[in-house]
């Protein structure tokens, strides 16, 4: 019996939706990859952070891409807690509250802002209290951020895991050979279904966590004209 005929006897178009499947993780990735880019510079040159870039390495497996871009998402979360963290240090009680009032005006937080990045970095960007207002002001990024790292543990802990990033644009067979080598005959169906559900849950989260980021850099563009 051919491969391709023991993991879906009733529905051969499964064959040609399981490629598609991983050229949509791939397309999540790669943009997920830039997108942590982006707000990793915005955080570099305004905010004095030294968040090095990543990139995706074709040659290394699904999970050890997932492991990198959690590590630099964590670093991303560890900066704007210390940004958090300098904002209370800095500032009277008082001041430190206005930054998630609600009510307070935009323009007087990042100007509050602006001043202790004056004092923390010496001299401060003009944007640099914009960019952190946004990021501490709103928990959009780091809700995003939270959601897509333990999305992308449980695809790199998945049967995917162990596929190299090379292997999933090869075509269906070496797919399906390399899915194989991996588990079970009688495991695979499910671990596919599995995978699908991963992938839809995986491919929200990257969008608003690309939405979230896209937000923090129009802002730098617009300040920047």
């Amino acid at each position: 019996m051919a491969l391709s005929d023991l993991l879906y006897p009733d529905n051969p178009k499964r064959r040609q939706e399981l490629i598609h499947l991983h050229q949509e993780l791939l397309d999540c990735m790669s943009t997920n990859f830039r997108a942590t880019n982006e707000l990793a510079g915005v955080l570099n040159e305004h905010l004095g952070c030294m968040i090095p870039r990543i990139k995706m390495r074709e040659s290394s497996t699904v999970k050890e891409n997932c492991d990198i871009i959690i590590q630099a998402m964590s670093e991303i979360q560890c900066q704007v807690q210390k940004i958090d963290s300098d904002m209370k240090e800095k500032l009277e009680p008082v001041l430190y509250q206005k930054l998630y009032d609600i009510k307070e005006p935009e323009l007087e937080k990042i100007a509050i802002a602006h001043k202790v990045f004056s004092v923390v970095l010496g001299e401060a960007t003009s944007t640099a209290g914009m960019v952190a207002i946004k990021l501490i002001g709103s928990n959009l990024i780091t809700l995003t951020v939270r959601k897509l790292v333990s999305l992308l543990a449980q695809i790199g802990a998945s049967v995917l895991g162990g596929i190299s990033i090379a292997i999933l644009g090869l075509g269906i067979e070496m797919i399906l050979h390399a899915i194989l080598g991996a588990v079970e005959k009688n495991q695979l169906l499910a671990a596919v279904r599995s995978y699908e559900e991963h992938l839809a849950q995986f491919k929200a989260a990257s969008e608003k966590y690309q939405h979230a980021i896209h937000e923090v850099t129009s802002l730098v563009r617009h300040q920047a004209q």
